[in-house]
């Protein structure tokens, strides 16, 4: 078994595949600064470091002090929007950051990373669905961010042989079955439970543009589970320790839902029609992006368990409902 390094494993995507590793029998150490994670996120990991990703020398002291081979990278800043109104922050954060952890693991001759990437480094995609080897051209800096860490990881593994699997995630969603995990950001930023929260009367929703070229007016993504994500970043680490080439692979589910018909799942589930209103597009939007994953598929052997959007969408209702205020609703007040 392996000794992890998971940078903002106390996040939504982080905490989910510190969870996967726990059940696999891994040893872990979250490293996070809780600036947007939660402690009980953290809750599956053997040891929590409260770090900056810009601390190289705190980096360096994880690593070694918990004789970790492996680095499984998901600390960044990840709103489309902000980034278009910040890209200096994002910069800074999601680019110098990520050399802050590749610096450190060079420094302690740790050779293995998984990175969280996005399909934001596509921008509009020339055609659907999307290869890993589709063009590569941001709209938005977060995007722009995300591609300049992998370019320079072909880079890193030449020079001081770091090799590295790069995940590119579709719209990651859900949340643990179990019911033990789940979404919580301040302010919450992803569609689904922005609807269920509008559904259960706690927010409002907007559906921002309806003049799409899409069948009815909104836009089109690919919605992923986050355990599927998890499962998929196991699959990488595995590979990398058993001597497995550095590799790129896109997740998503392949098939593309409007935002029209991610309300009308929500409201089926929840039982609830979701009150909204429309808005203006949203500067740095893509009309479409949906994934092909069939390389990772081949290669890894990655199969989604819950592709069907109900069953993604039931989830995260399960979760929403169950914590109306995320993390910092005490276990056993379901309402």
């Amino acid at each position: 078994m392996a000794n992890v390094l998971v940078t903002g494993g106390a996040g939504y995507i982080g905490s989910h595949a510190v969870k996967a590793l726990h059940a696999a029998g891994h040893q872990v150490t979250v490293y996070d600064n809780f600036s947007a994670g939660h402690r009980e996120a953290a809750r599956f990991a053997h040891s929590v470091v409260d770090g900056d990703i810009h601390d190289t020398d705190r980096l360096r002291r994880a690593l070694r002090d918990h004789a970790c081979e492996s680095v499984m990278h998901f600390a960044a800043w990840l709103s489309v929007g902000e980034s278009v109104r910040d890209p200096a922050g994002y910069y800074r954060n999601n680019v110098l950051g990520a050399l802050a952890v590749l610096d450190a693991m060079v420094a302690e001759q740790v050779h293995s990373l998984v990175f969280s990437s996005t399909a934001a480094v596509f921008g509009n995609p020339v055609e659907t669905p999307i290869t890993e080897d589709h063009p590569k051209q941001p709209i938005n800096s977060y995007g722009e961010t995300k591609l300049a860490i992998e370019r320079a990881l072909p880079h890193y593994e030449r020079a001081y042989g770091v090799r590295a699997v790069v995940l590119r995630y579709f719209n990651a969603s859900g949340a643990d079955p179990d019911g033990e995990l789940g979404e919580d950001h301040s302010p919450e930023l992803h569609l689904i439970p922005r609807a269920i929260d509008a559904a259960l009367g706690r927010d409002t929703f907007q559906i921002f543009g309806e003049d799409y070229e899409t069948p009815d007016g909104t836009c089109l993504r690919d919605y992923i589970h986050v355990t599927d994500l998890a499962d998929a970043h196991i699959l990488a680490m595995d590979s990398l320790r058993s001597g497995g080439q550095s590799a790129t692979y896109n997740l998503g589910n392949g098939r593309p839902t409007s935002v029209r018909e991610i309300v009308d799942a929500v409201a089926r589930v929840t039982g609830t029609p979701v009150p909204l209103t429309v808005g203006p597009r949203r500067e740095g939007d893509p009309a479409v992006l949906f994934a092909s994953s069939d390389r990772i598929r081949r290669a890894l052997g990655w199969k989604p368990r819950y592709e069907d959007v109900d069953t993604i969408v039931r989830t995260a209702w399960a979760w929403r409902k169950d914590r109306p205020s995320g993390y910092r609703t005490p276990q056993g007040t379901a309402r």
